[in-house]
């Protein structure tokens, strides 16, 4: 069995909380509610020629190469396997340890946003570009862009739909993700995989449909108001570059899809709500270990659920439209539209982490051994735990929380909008082909409120 050993990101989740929130509720789930609804009717009004021109909009920057591309990537290397030698050798506590707080804290809860806002750095950092670059120039191996594919094309993303359910399962049902040692054995083995396969079937195929990281990473990419072409970098609207994607096909529908439900799950497999429905007290939460088949059905019947019910929001408002577009292309097309739905949902799902644990990651920084260093002056620093705690606090992050899951599903409207205008020429067959999926967002975004503001445990 090697799912325990892939790497995943999963310290201290966001949604753990220690107090419950006494807050009227009942008036953000229905002004969120109303606030998509209302979207939706605006944009069908507007004229189809004032939105193209709103999302066309660009502001030139500079221009820049890739000379540098693979000496950032080498220097990602040399930084990861100095976090895999400090999971081995360094400190067994989680939150001293830089290896949990890295990948679980700053990389997953943390680049996650920056991906979001400032493009695709990740196809610069991540630490497989540059050791193949070299490997294919010391050994004389041919370089994938002169030759056609390896990988077979009937396989689509599921090798990475494949690894990102093993990444998410061992992030919410693993009983111990977190553990230095077990997550160093984790992501060194799933770097090794990776690595080979890239020289198996060539670095561009497997990491824009095998690498689950760098998929994910570049499909929130296509949601940042940055974007560069050519070399020339430009400012954009949030989420234009959705709007000239390609359909995806059903495995990307499916990547795409469990983006959103495995952070929802996470969060609802923490509520008083759902231990009920497992046969657990909350008040006396036994542990992960005790709930890993429980929520190993959660985590697979969460994404069917979601997918069953965003294909059928699609496929009746294709019958609404009365086009005659094959539903295959309309499906891969308006799954975009689930990019700003997914990146709001993460955020608001471990914006605590990032703020708690992202302190930590700068006390381990000093010391990533355990051996009394204090390489950056930070090994003493308190951390300031009250940021998530207390009254204010916790009104101040709700709030801040929720205008997030709000944002991203009233922007989520005005990206299917634009998206369903490219499959259907009258704009009344577009506006109603959304009224299914506008009902769905709308229900998506009182389910996200409720699990920010209902008890948890765990």
């Amino acid at each position: 069995m090697l799912t325990p050993l892939l790497p995943t990101p999963a310290l201290a989740h966001a949604s753990d909380r220690g107090h419950v929130l006494l807050l009227p509720t009942g008036y953000y789930i229905a002004g969120g509610a109303f606030a998509v609804a209302v979207s939706f009717l605006v944009l069908a009004l507007l004229p189809p020629a004032a939105l193209d021109n709103f999302w066309r909009r660009r502001l030139s920057l500079f221009t820049f190469g890739d000379a540098s591309r693979t000496i950032i990537s080498l220097l990602s290397f040399a930084g990861f396997a100095l976090l895999i030698a400090a999971g081995l050798f360094g400190s067994r506590d989680p939150l001293s340890n830089p290896l949990p707080l890295v990948i679980w804290t700053l990389l997953w809860a943390g680049f996650t946003l920056l991906q979001g806002v400032f493009g695709d750095l990740w196809s610069w950092l991540n630490p497989w570009y540059g050791p193949w670059r070299v490997t294919v120039h010391v050994f004389g191996l041919r370089d994938d862009k002169a030759h056609p594919s390896r990988l077979p094309s009937l396989l689509g993303f599921w090798p990475a739909f494949v690894l990102f359910f093993a990444f998410a399962w061992f992030e919410m049902i693993d009983p111990a993700p977190d553990d230095p040692s077990r997550l160093a054995l984790a992501a060194g083995l799933y770097w090794l995989v990776s690595f080979g396969a890239m020289l198996a079937f060539g670095y561009s195929d497997w990491s824009r449909r095998g690498e689950f990281l760098g998929i994910f990473f570049s499909m929130v990419a296509r949601f940042a108001p940055f974007q560069r072409e050519q070399g020339r970098l430009s400012l954009c609207w949030p989420g234009a570059k959705l709007l000239a994607a390609e359909p995806l096909p059903p495995s990307g529908i499916a990547f795409l899809l469990l983006a959103l439900s495995s952070v929802s799950f996470d969060g609802l497999s923490k509520t008083f709500f759902w231990l009920g429905l497992s046969g657990v007290n909350p008040l006396e939460f036994p542990g992960r270990t005790a709930l890993i088949g429980i929520g190993s059905v959660g985590l697979v019947l969460t994404f069917v659920l979601l997918a069953l019910v965003f294909m059928l929001a699609v496929f009746l408002g294709q019958r609404l439209a009365g086009d005659a577009q094959p539903f295959e292309k309309a499906a891969g097309l308006l799954v975009w539209s689930i990019v700003p739905i997914a990146l709001a949902y993460h955020i608001a799902h471990y914006l605590t982490v990032l703020l708690v644990d992202g302190q930590y990651a700068l006390v381990a920084f000093s010391d990533p051994f355990g051996l009394g260093w204090n390489l950056f002056g930070t090994a003493d620093r308190l951390v300031e735990a009250g940021v998530v705690a207390g009254a204010g606090s916790a009104w101040r992050l709700w709030n801040l929380q929720a205008g997030v899951i709000i944002g991203g599903h009233v922007l989520a409207v005005l990206v299917a909008h634009g998206l369903a205008a490219r499959l259907h020429s009258q704009v009344s067959r577009a506006a109603l082909s959304q009224l299914p999926l506008t009902l769905l967002m709308i229900a998506y975004t009182i389910f996200g409120l409720w699990l920010l503001a209902t008890p948890t445990a765990g």
